[in-house]
């Protein structure tokens, strides 16, 4: 029987709960269908790995994958420092989603496999595996980079590199607390920073104990950041009788007893929160010296060089699904009786998105390619890759925050809202430029390197020789960052590097890209005609063709 008042509903027209003028969910999609990607990854000599990228670029536009991102970060990971009984455990409890990730990123070679691989181009398609799985949640990159950066620093003491380096470049995931050797394959986290230093890792108090037995120490102190606790080895810093020397920690013992690393809380972050970052305290812990005493830094160094590569990734990563979103958005809805889309003013700011988008993840891949030739021998592209990896640390990574902020307004309150996963990437791009290293600290490694290894500024101009004579506007801002090399001091830094960043992606989109998109990154980014903010694009760019090359075939 109809009531009066279903009759009166039937008559007023549609019930207010019917939704009209909402994107459809944008799941699923192909991560990896970007024309900038696809290109790097042939030009840097990894065109081999094309179809896994597209496979895996499927997965991870996937609605599962996307749930997992999602769940990994609404259900946080928990620390419980003790067993029913009181024991002393130090274990940190993830949701099953975590674990679905992680082993996806490493059954696809994102952690440690690339050192095992013999064919060129093997850091370059993990780079690029990295551009599109990071369209999942960037909290279990941190884990996957860290295992990738350990394998170059351990290797500096080759009896332990021999028994570790077969398990950190496995592609399998285990994630229970067992003897590493008698796991099938192995996570490696790091512990540098400690509570009175900070960057400054020379001021560490930890200190390191030689014990009866060659090589192997007792560490005492605590650390104030250990990214990961839940690896099953860590690098870490300590004062030894030598100096300040590097270390492998290992989480359990041969013996099967847990080595002495009592996590006193986890970070409560502004973002990642899907992935533990900890407090643990050292006391009588068995670790075993990588590299000689008072060499920890230079040890350790290698690992940081590939994790902050693995920063700009990240950063051209979330910059890339956060266009990705924007557009989707703005094609499937309407305002003022047009397509979001099809609006002058909305093209602008997509058009000026993609531009930052194109040129973070182009220069990524140039970053990865001089790795992956580094590692192979080659001089003159190890100093592009000392200089460059700095110079990209620092830039694009401080372009996430405003990036992020400018693709979740063209959603406008529906990107506020938790649910669109915006809010997730905006919290998360800051960490970017903080992680090894923050502005200042890259921006005065840029000095340093030009000051103690001279053969890095050739092998930077030697990079923008390859476009001279292709833009004028570019010329010009080659002559004029010589001119300001010759006065640079640590106030003008960061004016400096962020020269040489914006001088670097020029060049690559010159030599890449169509000249729509090459011209209207120089005139703007180079040439000042520009506003302060995304959508300042002058009259007359080509807005059509970078919004096709960025955003293709999404209707």
């Amino acid at each position: 029987m109809v009531s009066t008042l279903d009759g009166q509903r039937a008559q007023d027209g549609p019930a207010t709960h019917d939704v009209t003028n909402q994107a459809p969910p944008l799941t699923p999609y192909d991560a990896s269908e970007d024309t900038a990607l696809l290109q790097g990854l042939r030009r840097e000599g990894a065109g081999w790995a094309e179809e896994d990228l597209r496979r895996l670029g499927r997965q991870a536009g996937s609605a599962q994958a996307q749930e997992w991102a999602d769940l990994a970060n609404r259900h946080e990971p928990e620390l419980r420092t003790h067993d029913r009984y009181g024991n002393r455990v130090d274990e940190v409890e993830f949701h099953p989603s975590w674990h679905h990730l992680m082993r996806t990123a490493i059954a696809e070679g994102l952690a440690g496999a690339p050192w095992a691989d013999d064919r060129p181009g093997a850091h370059v398609a993990r780079t690029a595996g990295g551009l599109v799985w990071g369209h999942t949640e960037a909290g279990h990159g941190c884990p996957t980079s860290m295992t990738y950066a350990a394998v170059p620093a351990l290797r500096r003491q080759p009896e332990l590199a021999k028994v570790y380096e077969p398990l950190l470049t496995s592609r399998e995931y285990d994630p229970q607390l067992r003897v590493p050797t008698g796991k099938p394959g192995l996570l490696a986290g790091m512990g540098m920073t400690e509570k009175q230093g900070g960057s400054d890792v020379r001021t560490n108090t930890t200190a390191a104990t030689p014990t009866a037995e060659p090589g192997v120490y007792t560490l005492r102190g605590h650390k104030w950041f250990t990214s990961a606790p839940m690896c099953d080895v860590f690098l870490v810093l300590a004062q030894a009788p030598g100096g300040l020397s590097c270390f492998l920690v290992p989480r359990v013992l041969p013996d099967g007893t847990r080595n002495t690393f009592r996590i006193q809380r986890l970070k409560d972050k502004l973002g990642n929160r899907s992935n533990a970052s900890s407090e643990p305290e050292f006391d009588g812990t068995v670790a075993w010296l990588v590299g000689p005493e008072g060499r920890g830094v230079k040890t350790i160094i290698e690992m940081v060089n590939c994790t902050r590569l693995d920063c700009v990734m990240m950063s051209a990563a979330l910059m890339r699904k956060s266009l990705v979103e924007a557009g989707h958005h703005a094609r499937h809805r309407s305002a003022f009786g047009a397509r979001l889309v099809d609006q002058p003013l909305m093209r602008n700011v997509l058009a000026d998105l993609a531009l930052e988008s194109e040129a973070a993840t182009m220069l990524t891949l140039r970053l990865a390619g001089a790795a992956d030739r580094a590692v192979r021998g080659d001089e003159g592209e190890a100093a592009f890759r000392r200089i460059a990896t700095a110079v990209g640390k620092y830039w694009v990574t401080k372009r996430g925050p405003a990036f992020t902020a400018e693709a979740l307004e063209c959603l406008g309150g529906n990107g506020y809202v938790e649910d669109s996963g915006m809010p997730r990437h905006y919290r998360e791009a800051p960490l970017l430029s903080i992680w090894e290293g923050s502005g200042n600290v890259n921006a005065l490694d840029v000095l340093r390197a030009l000051s103690r290894e001279p053969g890095t500024a050739e092998a930077l101009f030697g990079e923008f020789d390859r476009a001279r004579g292709a833009n004028a506007r570019l010329d010009a801002a080659v002559t004029g960052l010589k001119r300001q090399l010759s006065e640079a001091s640590q106030v003008t830094a960061r004016r400096l590097v962020e020269r040489m960043a914006l001088t670097l992606q020029a060049s690559l989109l010159v030599r890449h890209a169509p000249p729509a998109v090459a011209d209207a990154f120089c005139a703007t980014r180079l040439d000042g005609d520009w506003g302060h903010a995304f959508g300042t694009l002058p009259e007359g760019t080509g807005l059509d063709t970078i919004l096709e090359r960025a955003l293709p075939g999404r209707d």
